[in-house]
Order: C-alpha cells, then sequence, then structure tokens
C-alpha cells in the first residue's frame, strides 16, 4: 500500500499508523496531513517523514528544527531526504543516481544510497546502512513479501558490508526463482535467472554448476562447458563429480549423463 520513512525527532508511530491509512486508501498527502494534525508529542517541528503511496502519490515533511542540513527532494515515485547532512547536494545525488540506474528497485536503491555518500554523507560521518524491498510473495521462501531485508547497525564502512550482504541476498532470491522456474519448465527463463545468481555469487561453485547444466540443457554446449569447469575449479573437492551427477537427475539435465564426449572434456577421463 505504500512506503514511509520517518527520522530526525521520530515519532515511531508514523510508521505503522501512516501504513494503516494508506492500507485505508488514503492518498500520502492526506495520510501526511493526519499524521502532523494527531501528533501531540513534543518536538513535531523537528520531524521528517516522507510518504509514498501505491498510486505513486509523494508527499515529504522537514520541520524547521530538523537539525542542520535537513531538507527533502522528490522525483517520479521516489523520495529522498536526511538530516544532519553536509548539505543539499546528498539528497540531490541520490535523487540523480535512483533515475539514472536501470534493473532491480534494490540496485536503484543502493546506487543512491551510495551516491548520497559520495556527495557526503552524514556531517558526521559513517555508522549504518538498510535496504528494505517487499513485493507480494516476491521474498523466498513461502508466503514471504520481503524481498530484500538488510539492516548493518554498526559498521566503519557500512556500505561495503550492506553491497556484501545485498549480493548474498540476490544470489539466494535469484537462485529460489531459478528452482522454481525449473519445477514450472520454464527452462529458458530459468536460464536467464541462474545468469543472474552467477553474477552475484562468482566464487560460488553452486550457481555456475545449475547454470552450466541449463545452458547444456539448451544446446549451448560451449557455455556449459565453461561454467561447469568454473564450478569444479571453484568446489576444489573430489565430491564435486557426485554434486554434478545429483544435480543432473533432474529429468530436464538427465541427457547430459549419457554425454560421454562432454563428460570427457568436463572431467579429462
Amino acid at each position: 500500500m505504500g512506503a514511509i520513512a520517518t527520522q530526525a525527532n521520530v515519532n515511531v508511530g508514523y510508521g505503522p499508523h501512516g501504513l494503516e491509512l494508506l492500507r485505508q486508501g488514503h492518498t500520502a498527502k492526506d495520510v501526511l496531513s493526519r499524521l502532523l494534525s494527531e501528533d501531540k508529542f513534543e518536538g513535531k517541528d523537528g520531524r521528517q517523514v516522507a510518504i509514498v503511496d501505491a498510486s505513486g502519490g509523494i508527499a515529504a515533511f522537514t520541520g524547521p528544527s530538523a537539525p542542520t542540513w535537513a531538507g527533502d527532494r522528490q522525483g517520479k515515485n521516489w523520495s529522498a531526504q536526511g538530516n544532519i547532512l553536509v548539505g543539499p547536494q546528498v539528497v540531490e545525488s541520490m535523487g540523480r543516481a535512483f533515475e539514472a540506474t536501470p534493473g532491480d528497485l534494490a540496485e536503484r536503491l543502493y546506487a543512491a544510497l551510495k551516491a548520497g555518500d559520495d556527495a557526503g554523507g552524514d556531517a558526521r560521518g559513517k555508522q549504518s546502512a538498510s535496504m528494505l524491498v517487499v513485493r507480494k510473495q516476491g521474498g523466498r521462501n513461502i508466503n514471504n513479501d520481503r524481498t530484500i531485508y538488510i539492516n548493518v547497525d554498526d559498521n566503519p564502512q557500512p556500505l561495503g558490508e550492506l553491497r556484501r550482504l545485498l549480493d548474498l541476498n540476490l544470489g539466494y532470491l535469484y537462485q529460489d526463482r531459478t528452482f522454481k522456474l525449473l519445477g514450472s519448465r520454464k527452462n529458458k527463463e530459468a536460464e536467464e535467472t541462474a545468469g543472474k545468481v552467477v553474477r552475484y555469487w562468482p566464487q560460488r561453485s553452486d550457481g555456475h554448476l545449475t547454470l552450466g547444466l541449463l545452458h547444456y540443457a539448451s544446446g549451448d554446449a560451449t557455455g556449459a562447458l565453461r561454467e561447469l569447469r568454473a564450478a569444479r575449479s571453484l568446489a576444489n573437492n573430489p565430491a564435486f563429480r557426485s554434486q554434478f551427477e545429483a544435480a543432473a537427475q533432474q529429468p530436464a539435465f538427465q541427457a547430459i549423463l549419457a554425454d560421454r564426449e562432454f563428460l570427457k572434456q568436463l572431467f579429462g577421463e
């Protein structure tokens, strides 16, 4: 139903109450107006909050007493805001990066965070970074709406750690999607998705193994050999042959087990 970020002199209730109002069908502007008018706690003039509703409507508020530099900027479907920043160039850089970056929402969010940090970020330095991406039934496993949920709570280089965890998270997410697509016999889509697993997990053998098998099944023996050799090299243990044979037992892959010439090229036997 939308997204809410609240910061500076935070009234934590803005989040759950605002989401409930969005769920009832109120627009972002209506929700912001109600949150501010119903806020009876002290320090309201130091609050900062931004809301995006399900229709893409945006509303934001930066109170005059929010610690400087404090402010916000908006564009199509996004809002960037902060306080105790080095200046307006931080949120402006975030917006430009978000709009210029293609692909997954998570990648666009990361690009925005990095751009803000590169522009000077928080005037006090660095400590934490966080990312939340939600899509209905878009997460791993069953009945999970959280596609990405990462918190780096205390780290001298939080964006580097966020990047590492994001790569790990996206790799697992695309691996999960690969196997679901295979289960639905959508082999071409599974092959494309497995390529994304390898992109995020270049040093893990299991991604290369699955992509290699999918390449073989699609008739790309050269690509299959490349990926399976990479998987064997990264596995670096004598159990790779048994891992390969176990993975190839799936109906979509069984033909590879009868291809003696290919197996000779792979295993050198």
